[in-house]
C-alpha cells in the first residue's frame, strides 16, 4: 500500500441497543465525555455521537442498524481500519477471500466506508478518510491500546490482514495447550495479537478492543456496580499489565487494560 498511513487503528464505534445507556455507562465507568458530531446531519435526525477522550475523539456510539440485528448481530464494538482507497480495498478482500457486509457509503465531510469480514467470519471497518486522522497515544487511559482477534483460524485470518493491511508478524506468545498468540503491527507499532480459540469457546471469530485504565480494579468494580459482567480475568499478562474482558449493560464485549500490581517489599 502506498499510503503510509494505511493499516492504522483509527476509530472505535459502539453499534449498541440503548445508545443513551450505553453513553451513561461508559462516561461513568472509563471517563469519556460525549460530542455530537451535526455535520452531514439529515434533517429531523440525532446528531451522531462522538466519545472524547483526553486526546480527543476516539470513537463513537449509535443504535444497532436494523439489517445487522436481523442477521443475528449483538451489540458490539467495530474498529475502522485506514485504508488508501476503500473500494480498492473491497476489491483485494474478495480475492483474499474475505465478504463484504456493507457496501461502501460516503459520509459527508468525513469519509468513505465500508464493512468487511475475513475468512473466518470476523467483521471489520475499512476507512478514508477526507482529512488526516491524528494518532493517540495508546498510553493515556482512555485510550484504546489493544485491538485482539479471536479466531477459528488465526494463521488463515493473519494472511488475509497481512496482505490487505500491510500488518507484520512480530512476535509470538507460547500459550501451552492453546497454541501461540501472535502479535502483528507496522514498524515498531504493535497493533495487538491473534489467537486460534480452543474448542470450549463457542464465539464465532471475534475481535476484542482493549481500553487502558490507570486502576484496572476500581474500574471493574465501578463497570460490575453498573451491569456490566466480567467474562474473563483479571489476569496478569506478559509484560507486567492485567487485563479484564467484559459484556457491557447491553451485551457488547469490551476488554480493559491497566497496569500491574506493586509487588509487596
Amino acid at each position: 500500500m502506498n499510503d503510509a498511513r494505511a493499516g492504522r487503528f483509527v476509530w472505535y464505534e459502539l453499534m449498541t441497543t440503548d445508545p443513551k445507556a450505553a453513553m451513561d455507562f461508559y462516561t461513568a465507568v472509563i471517563g469519556w465525555k460525549t460530542q455530537p458530531f451535526a455535520e452531514g446531519t439529515p434533517p429531523g435526525e440525532d446528531p451522531y455521537v462522538m466519545w472524547v477522550g483526553g486526546e480527543g475523539p476516539l470513537g463513537g456510539v449509535m443504535t444497532l442498524p436494523e439489517a445487522a440485528a436481523a442477521m443475528g448481530a449483538p451489540p458490539h464494538w467495530m474498529a475502522h481500519v485506514e485504508v488508501a482507497k476503500v473500494d480498492d480495498t473491497l476489491a483485494a478482500a474478495r480475492k483474499l477471500g474475505g465478504q463484504v457486509y456493507v457496501e461502501p457509503i460516503d459520509i459527508p465531510t468525513v469519509g468513505r466506508f465500508a464493512v468487511i469480514a475475513d475468512p473466518t467470519g470476523a467483521s471489520i471497518s475499512v476507512f478514508t478518510p477526507l482529512a488526516a486522522m491524528t494518532t493517540h497515544d495508546a498510553t493515556k487511559a482512555g485510550e484504546f491500546t489493544w485491538s485482539e482477534l479471536i479466531s477459528t483460524d488465526a494463521e488463515a485470518a493473519f494472511r488475509f490482514y497481512g496482505e490487505l493491511f500491510g500488518w507484520k508478524h512480530q512476535s509470538d506468545f507460547d500459550m501451552g495447550p492453546m497454541g501461540k498468540y501472535r502479535m502483528y503491527g507496522q514498524g515498531d507499532k504493535t497493533y495487538g495479537g491473534m489467537f486460534t480459540k480452543s474448542a470450549d469457546m463457542p464465539m464465532p471469530s471475534t475481535w476484542i478492543y482493549y481500553i487502558h485504565v490507570d486502576d484496572l480494579d476500581a474500574t471493574l468494580a465501578k463497570a460490575t456496580e453498573r451491569g456490566a459482567k466480567v467474562m474473563n480475568g483479571p489476569m496478569s499478562v506478559p509484560g507486567g499489565a492485567r487485563v479484564a474482558t467484559l459484556l457491557d449493560p447491553q451485551g457488547a464485549m469490551f476488554a480493559l487494560h491497566g497496569p500491574g500490581k506493586a509487588e509487596a517489599s
